[in-house]
Order: C-alpha cells, then sequence, then structure tokens
C-alpha cells in the first residue's frame, strides 16, 4: 500500500480529478462521493487533508469512512 506525506495528499484536492482525505493514518479515496463534488464535503472539510482532528466537529462519526476504499497509508 502506498505511503502519502501530507505534501503529496494535499495534490489530491479535486483539481487533478481524485478526491483522497486521511483519517487515523489511513487514506481514503472519496472521488466517487456526491457528497466530496468539488473537493469540499458540505462546506466544511476539504479533501487533500488529514480530517482527524476535525472529525471531532463532525455530526457522523468514523463509521463513516467504511463506505471508501483505502488506497494508502499517511506517512508520519
Amino acid at each position: 500500500m502506498k505511503e502519502y506525506t501530507l505534501e503529496e495528499l494535499a495534490e489530491y484536492n479535486g483539481k487533478n480529478g481524485k478526491l483522497y482525505v486521511a483519517y487515523q493514518g489511513q487514506v481514503y479515496d472519496v472521488s466517487d462521493s456526491y457528497l466530496w463534488e468539488g473537493g469540499i464535503h458540505q462546506g466544511l472539510h476539504d479533501a487533500g487533508k488529514d480530517l482527524t482532528e476535525e472529525m471531532d466537529e463532525a455530526p457522523h462519526g468514523p463509521e463513516i469512512f467504511k463506505d471508501f476504499p483505502v488506497i494508502g497509508t499517511l506517512k508520519e
């Protein structure tokens, strides 16, 4: 599985057609979700970022990520 740095993850903010986010060290491909259209989720979260801390403010829990493929890990 590929390891992504924060800089590499930032490249997948939707501008190149792919949307990736990280949560607790896992990198998820959210490209197929209409909820991430344009690289922004509900006007609150940007693709291409580590959302681990931001998830504390989300109205849902991390179980939401089970619907998306894990495509890598976040390099510390």
